[in-house]
C-alpha cells in the first residue's frame, strides 16, 4: 500500500486521526452501482453575484464546491445528522467504478463540519493545501464515493466527468479574489442595500430586488436581500427543491427572516429572479 500525501500507512487511525491517503486498494462500491446514479446535468460553475462554486446534483444529492469548503446535501436528513454527529467523512476518489486512487478523510483534526441550511453537510478545510489535495484528486478522477468514516457505508457517489473544467474556473475565481478582486462584503463591515445585479419587475407593485450573499456571516442568516431600499436578512439554500430537477438556470434560493423567499436563476447571459408570482429581470 501506498504511503499518504503525509507519510502515514495506518489506515485504522483514520477514525481519530483525519489524514489524506493515496492508497491503490479495491473499495466495496460496484460499477454497476455507479452507473445506476443518474445525473440531471454534469458539473457546471456558477459565479457571481453569488459566491464562485462548481457543483453537480443526482436524483439523490448534491455536491457544491466552494473557494475553501465544500457542501454536501446527501439522499437523507439523518445522513446529514450522522456526519455531523461523527463528524467525520470520507472522501474516496475512484479512478474507475471500483478501484480507489486516493482519500481524504475530513475531521475535527482538519475541518469543521456543521449542517446548514437546515440540511446540507458543510465542510470547512482548516489548510489551504488539504483542499488542493482535494480538488486536485477531484478534477483527475472518474468518480467520487462520500462515505461514512467509520465504515463502508456510502452517502452519496458522484460522476466526475467534466469536473476538470469546472474545477479549474472555481479555481481562477477563488485566485481572483485572493489576489485583491472585489467580493461581497462582510456583515462587520456591511448590511446596507447590497450592490451588484438589480431586479426589476412586479404587478401592481413594482420592485427593485437586490442581493449579497455573505462570506462571513457569523450565524445562519448568510445573506442579504434589499428590496425597495428595504434590506432584509436571509438564508441561502443550495438544495431548494430537494430530491426533484431544479428548472434550467437554478442558482440559489434566499429565504428571508420574515419567511419571503427569492430564487436566482442564470442562463448564459441571462439573469433573472422569482419572487411570489412574478419574474424579476436584471435591469442594470
Amino acid at each position: 500500500m501506498a504511503l499518504n500525501r503525509d507519510g502515514h500507512t495506518d489506515i485504522g487511525r483514520w477514525r481519530n486521526e483525519m489524514v489524506r491517503t493515496q492508497v491503490k486498494a479495491t473499495v466495496l462500491v460496484s460499477g454497476l452501482l455507479l452507473q445506476t446514479v443518474p445525473a440531471w446535468a454534469g458539473w457546471n460553475y456558477s459565479g457571481p453575484p453569488g459566491p464562485p462554486n462548481a457543483f453537480i446534483q443526482t436524483d439523490k444529492a448534491t455536491l457544491a464546491l466552494y473557494c475553501d469548503r465544500i457542501r454536501f446535501a446527501p439522499a437523507g436528513y439523518e445522513d446529514t445528522q450522522d456526519i455531523v454527529r461523527k463528524q467525520g467523512l470520507s472522501i474516496r476518489f475512484l479512478k474507475d467504478g471500483r478501484t480507489e486512487a486516493g482519500a481524504f478523510q475530513a475531521g475535527g483534526d482538519n475541518a469543521e463540519i456543521r449542517m446548514v441550511d437546515n440540511y446540507p453537510v458543510e465542510v470547512v478545510f482548516k489548510q489551504q493545501a488539504d483542499y488542493d489535495f482535494v480538488l486536485d484528486q477531484l478534477a483527475r478522477n472518474a468518480a467520487l464515493n462520500l462515505s461514512m468514516i467509520d465504515q463502508d457505508v456510502t452517502y452519496g457517489i458522484f460522476s466526475l466527468e467534466g469536473s476538470g473544467a469546472a474545477i479549474k474556473s472555481l479555481r481562477a475565481a477563488c485566485s481572483g479574489a485572493a489576489a485583491g478582486t472585489p467580493a461581497p462584503p462582510s456583515a462587520a463591515t456591511r448590511v446596507e442595500a447590497p450592490e451588484g445585479v438589480v431586479y426589476c419587475g412586479g404587478g401592481a407593485i413594482k420592485r427593485q430586488i437586490e442581493y449579497v450573499i455573505l462570506p462571513s456571516p457569523g450565524d445562519q442568516w448568510d445573506a442579504r436581500v434589499t428590496v425597495n431600499g428595504e434590506t432584509i436578512r436571509a438564508m441561502t439554500s443550495y438544495s431548494y427543491f430537494g430530491k426533484a430537477a431544479p428548472p434550467r438556470g437554478f442558482v440559489v434560493a434566499l429565504l428571508g427572516e420574515d419567511r419571503s423567499e427569492f430564487l436566482v436563476f442564470r442562463d448564459g447571459n441571462e439573469d433573472w429572479l422569482e419572487f411570489g408570482d412574478y419574474t424579476y429581470r436584471k435591469c442594470n
